[in-house]
């Protein structure tokens, strides 16, 4: 039996906690907060979107980092195995559109809820108001590698060894230690920073050598430069198409809803869109280009404005828009089509028209960056996964030491995924130690 302790109370926390004290460990989690899971009580909108019901294959496929990685993870603990968990506990689920499964309830609490009775039947020990500063390592000791390294968790290289420091304990931030066999940071990344999130967690990793990529805001909204976007604030759309260029090649695309603001553009699918952000070389010149009725053609979409404009020949252009976009939206798109407002609609013109259809399939944005860590769902970033091994979680450089959660380098799109990598991540890492 190992004393493990484990830093942090989210998501990651907690299972790995779980699945560690089932292994029969005595575990300490430590949490900063005055209670674990604060950011687990605002995800979904405080309905706590925990996981998706696809097909294990499909959760690597929104995966934006290092997916393969995450191979012995996402098999080791699937969805199946977290939905099941939480309704044994108590917590009854419910699945929505997109496979998104939530608590039947819509209360993030009740997750929660269940998973802290599982804590307490576990023998878990939870010490609120702990916050970890630094780890513990003992002097350098000889480790056996093993074949799978790779940032992939690729197979076919050599078992080696070599000389790695060992990790013992922790020291709190009122100075007080507590010693360990095995220590699991879990303390997430850097957003939603009024949760707890300080990054703390990547300094200490680092202090022990581990190399931190470069981490940014991911699902995070966009700032745009237009000005009209501030015209539209408040504004939903459903079923709309974007696609992201970046120096005109498409970085990315996606169908869904989206929601005007005063600084620029958010929503799912624009959250989405900003997963491949971080991929573009050229900042200054990422576009967004939105199509506005997708189900339609260039041809089909200029028919029907012909048919509304021949029930609406009389009107002024500026009065013949409402059949075709909410009413917020038609003093926007009449601006931005240079026809002027008063012109009749029966002079409008071939050329003309088809300038309309062109903005309505095509109605451009530039993006001049993403809003900050307080509005981002998740960190892209994090510690390097070459230094991690896939199989357990271990570290390849401090011997006891495991990583579950936001902290890695590994983040997925919106629709429960990401809570599926620190459920995941968390079990592995916790039923690893021996």
């Amino acid at each position: 039996m190992s004393r493990v302790i484990i830093a942090g109370g989210g998501a990651a926390g907690m299972m790995a906690a779980i699945s560690a004290a089932r292994q029969g460990h005595r575990v300490l989690l430590l949490e900063q907060n005055e209670k674990p899971g604060r950011k687990l009580f605002i995800t979904g909108k405080g309905r706590c979107n925990v996981t998706n019901a696809c097909e294990t294959e499909k959760l690597f496929e929104n995966v934006i980092s290092n997916p393969k990685f995450l191979y012995s993870a996402f098999y080791g603990f699937d969805n199946r195995q977290v939905m099941t968990l939480l309704e044994e506990a108590g917590c009854p689920l419910k699945t929505e559109r997109g496979e998104r499964v939530f608590p039947v309830s819509d209360h993030s609490s009740d997750v929660i809820a269940a998973l802290q009775r599982i804590l307490k039947q576990s023998g878990v020990e939870i010490r609120l108001h702990a916050k970890v500063q630094r780890l513990l390592t003992k002097p350098p000791l000889t480790m056996t590698f093993p074949a799978d390294g790779g940032d992939d968790g690729a197979v076919g290289k050599k078992a080696s060894e070599k000389t790695a420091a060992a990790v013992c304990g922790v020291v709190l931030a009122d100075g007080s230690r507590e010693d360990g066999d095995a220590v699991v940071l879990a303390t997430g990344g850097l957003s939603y920073p009024s949760t707890g999130s300080t990054g703390d967690g990547l300094r200490m990793a680092e202090e022990v050598g581990h190399t931190i990529q470069p981490c940014v805001p991911s699902l995070v909204p966009f700032v745009v430069a237009e000005d009209w976007c501030r015209r539209l604030q408040g504004l939903s759309l459903k079923n709309v198409n974007l696609t992201m260029f970046d120096e005109k090649k498409k970085i990315y695309e996606g169908f869904g809803e989206m929601l005007f603001t005063h600084y620029g553009v958010s929503g799912p699918l624009v959250l989405s869109a900003s997963s491949f952000y971080k991929r573009c070389r050229k900042k200054d010149a990422v576009l967004l280009e939105l199509d506005l009725k997708p189900a339609l053609t260039e041809e089909q979409l200029d028919k029907r404005i012909l048919r509304d404009f021949a029930d609406n020949q009389k009107k002024q252009f500026r009065n013949s828009l409402n059949g075709l976009f909410p009413s917020k939206l038609v003093p926007v798109m009449v601006d931005l089509s240079d026809i002027a407002p008063e012109k009749k609609v029966h002079e409008i013109t071939k050329e003309e028209r088809k300038r309309l259809v062109e903005l309505i399939k095509r109605l451009r944005l530039s993006v001049t960056g993403t809003r900050d860590w307080a509005e981002a769902v998740i960190t892209q970033g994090g510690i390097s996964v070459r230094e991690v091994n896939p199989s357990t979680m271990e570290s390849r450089l401090v011997s006891g030491l495991y990583f579950a959660g936001e902290i890695l380098d590994v983040d997925a799109l919106t629709g429960g995924f990401n809570l599926q990598i620190a459920w995941s991540t968390g079990y592995l890492a916790g039923n690893s130690i021996p």
